[in-house]
């Protein structure tokens, strides 16, 4: 029971804590939803362990911790791959950006440039 208390608590706290950042506007909808979504999948399953217990009993996992260790495992790894596309899309946008500031100043100073042929 003292267990099942903790990871109630543990839920709840980081499902607080990711509506704190979304308030301030430290972490963006879009990945807040995964996170509150998380929390409350945890929530329920700290609330009702015995349907953890039948989730486990019906796909044939025999202890059922292990069940949760291997789907956080899999969400973990999915939530990295996400973010290395999404750093690999901003690192080419930013490349870009660059590109084209270096080319828009190289005009610029082009222009400024003092018209010597008269």
């Amino acid at each position: 029971m003292a267990a099942s208390i903790l990871a109630a608590i543990s839920a709840l706290t980081v499902f607080l804590f990711v509506l704190y950042l979304l308030s301030k506007g430290v972490l963006k909808e879009k990945y807040a939803v995964l996170w509150l979504v998380v929390s409350g999948v945890a929530f329920f399953f700290s609330i009702f362990p015995g349907a953890l217990k039948w989730i486990s009993d019906s796909i044939g996992v025999s202890i059922p911790s292990n069940l949760v260790f291997f789907v956080t495992l899999v969400v973990l790894v999915l939530v990295n791959v996400q973010l290395s596309f999404e750093l690999s899309r901003h690192e080419a946008r930013i490349r870009r950006l660059a590109e084209e500031t270096a080319l828009l100043n190289e005009r610029l100073r082009r222009l400024e440039e003092p018209d010597d042929t008269i």
